[in-house]
């Protein structure tokens, strides 16, 4: 569930403000709204903290990483100077490989000119012969004026390099003359245009200096950067030293940040200082408590309309499991929308093990975990949730898999009898190679099955905001049952469309023994058209039907397209067979290539591959789930709850 907020607005002395804020960060319950610090000490303090986290960034990149047992402690002051010298070092590092990189640019361009000095041809040029770096094509080289003088370098396939004569440029250029002298000393200070060369011509750009020096100072420079590099390796013994200070700073900052922003009133005796927050309604009590011993004045109101409120979850240890991954994926449900935590686990618990698809592989994962949580009760610490979900997706890959009959891909007339016969016929791999009919009847018994958890999945999803809607007295529900009918409708004609028109086809009678007489199109054109007319009419109801079916007529396009959006929606399920399909088929290819091998001198071999190959395969089975598995939750299940996940989550200002 999420934990009902109250809007809390607390005014102090601004002389106890200090103090306050103190007890308050120790009652760790208020959520404060977002302030933005000022003063010399808040930007000290911000420096210093952005100064700890660069340095951690750079001593965390060192391989290989010290030993535990070599990390040195450091006081706050000790790491702030350390963190100093680190990242002055790394800024030394990164300049001497944009140094290098620019070097190295330079004698890529001109390596096909060979050695090259500037010096030298500035020389030539004091004695009157002006030499510059041209490159043209070959074709255009031959057919050039025969009053340009050139020296021939090099050419390859297509371009021809060459040195452009200017022996009869002027030394000095008077300042003083007529317009034809300053023509004139234009034109010599353009030897191209002197010269008439076809516009094709490409005046090659000296370096700033010479090839040789460049190569110099690449050299120079990369032993300057390994002894740097070196020097930050020494410092990796700080790593969680300079970690621990920047966490403490972090929470110094954060006491300055409120205690330099908080909106006050001008100097004077009985100046005030305030700020405003959100605590869980639960906690309130002891918010008011505190708030009567220090004598603070405090306001309590319920969270407006436009207020951003923070959200927090509470839920039981089993729906917690779910926890790791939300906040991997960073999602957190907006305040005022719904927390779909327990529906997340159990329905991506259902996706993971189709993808996966395999019980060999649920098997492993169930034996981690519990390997996991055995070395965790040793160490006498608590079960982490992460154990428990990948328990619970191992043990929902297991059960998938054991109904498929897919153990590592291992073809089914090689597996144990006892576990082909736990299969689910249905389902069962091993009934589908019986015969091409068994394997189109499996492979439909799965779409089916994909398309009925789809079925299942999103009319949760409506169901849910059906209830909310008639909680709140709002006619709205009207839109969302038009929603559920569409949807119910629409997984027919999935099935005849995508599944097999013969198997279900829509003149079949109802088969239900006082409508028989008539075909199953009747209900499912009603359920779509009927849906389709509720859903109209009032989906965006606000209190007026005319101006909900007006929205609606805006947005037309939008509206008709919705229809097709809940077929494609549901046709969207049928990923969790393909995926795992093609899971199977890389692990059955995997056994293929290794089997030969077996029993034969090239056993070490096979074991490699089959390790690296089904290695690989779990590796792309998390990748898709990622995915896939998130995907169905997070987009195609939110769309129809009405969900954008726009929250965050209650972070209270603690010690």
């Amino acid at each position: 569930m999420i934990v009902p907020m109250k809007k809390i607005s607390l005014v102090v002395l601004d002389s106890e403000r200090k103090t306050a804020l103190q007890k308050l960060r120790k009652l760790g319950l208020v959520h404060v709204e977002p302030i933005e610090g000022k003063g010399e000490n808040f930007t000290n303090l911000k420096n210093d903290c952005e100064k700890l986290r660069l340095a951690h960034a750079a001593v965390s990149e060192v391989k290989p990483k010290p030993a535990k047992s070599a990390q040195k402690p450091l006081t706050l002051d000790e790491a702030l100077v350390q963190a100093a010298s680190i990242v002055s070092m790394s800024a030394e590092h990164k300049d001497l490989e944009d140094k290098i990189l620019a070097a190295k640019t330079e004698l890529e361009r001109l390596k096909l000119w060979g050695g090259v000095n500037p010096s030298d041809l500035a020389f030539l040029k004091s004695k009157g012969i002006d030499l510059a770096l041209y490159e043209i094509a070959t074709d255009k080289y031959t057919s050039l004026d025969e009053n340009v003088k050139t020296i021939f370098v090099n050419r390859d396939k297509n371009i021809t390099r060459f040195l452009l004569i200017e022996s009869d440029a002027p030394n000095n250029a008077s300042a003083a003359g007529n317009t034809e002298s300053a023509e004139a000393a234009k034109t010599a200070e353009n030897p191209a245009q002197k010269a008439s060369l076809p516009p094709e011509a490409y005046a090659v750009p000296l370096p700033p200096s010479s090839t040789q020096e460049l190569e110099d100072d690449i050299e120079r420079f990369g032993a300057q950067k390994k002894r740097i590099a070196e020097q930050i390796a020494s410092a990796a013994v700080y790593a969680d030293a300079l970690k621990n200070s920047g966490a403490l700073l972090e929470k110094t900052l954060e006491f300055e940040n409120l205690y330099s922003g908080m909106e006050r009133e001008e100097e004077g005796k009985h100046a005030l200082s305030w700020l405003s927050g959100f605590i869980p309604s639960s906690d309130l009590a002891k918010l008011q408590t505190a708030a009567k011993e220090e004598n603070w004045a405090l306001a309590i109101d319920d969270p407006a309309e436009d207020d951003a409120v923070p959200t927090k979850l509470k839920n039981n240890k089993l729906v917690g499991l779910i926890y790791p991954l939300s906040d991997f994926l960073d999602v957190v449900p907006g305040y005022r929308e719904y927390d779909i935590s327990g529906w997340f686990l159990l329905f991506f618990s259902i996706f993971f093990g189709m993808i996966f698809g395999d019980a060999g592989y649920g098997a492993l994962m169930v034996l981690m975990s519990v390997v996991m949580l055995i070395a965790g009760l040793i160490k006498r610490k608590a079960p982490k949730s992460e154990t428990g979900l990948l328990f619970v997706l191992g043990l929902a890959t297991m059960v998938w898999g054991t109904l498929t009959c897919s153990w590592f891909g291992i073809p089914v007339d090689k597996l144990p009898p006892v576990l082909v016969s736990l299969a689910f016929k249905p389902f069962s791999s091993a009934y589908a190679a019986q015969s091409a009919e068994n394997n189109r009847w499996v492979v439909q018994n799965i779409q089916i099955f994909c398309f009925a958890l789809a079925l299942f999945h999103l009319s949760v999803a409506h169901l849910k905001s059906i209830v909310r809607n008639i909680g709140e007295k709002s006619v709205k529900f009207l839109g969302d049952l038009g929603a559920l009918f569409m949807l119910w409708g629409m997984f027919y004609v999935v099935l005849n469309m995508v599944v097999d028109n013969q198997r279900f086809p829509f003149d079949m009678p109802i088969p239900f023994a006082p409508l028989s007489q008539y075909p199953v199109m009747y209900p499912v054109a009603a359920f779509v058209g009927g849906g389709f007319a509720l859903s109209f009419v009032f989906s965006n109801y606000n209190g007026s039907i005319k101006e909900s079916i007006l929205e609606s007529l805006k947005n037309l396009i939008s509206v008709l397209l919705g229809v097709v959006n809940v077929f494609s929606d549901i046709v969207s399920y049928i990923r969790l067979w393909a995926v795992g399909l093609a899971g199977a088929a890389i692990s059955s290819t995997v056994n293929t290539m290794a089997g030969p091998m077996l029993g034969g001198f090239l056993i070490f071999a096979a074991v490699l591959l089959l390790v690296f190959g089904h290695g690989l395969n779990l590796i792309l089975n998390v990748l898709s789930v990622i995915v896939h598995g998130v995907r169905l939750n997070t987009l195609e299940f939110s769309n129809h709850l009405g969900m954008v996940w726009a929250g965050f989550k209650y972070k209270p200002f603690k010690e």
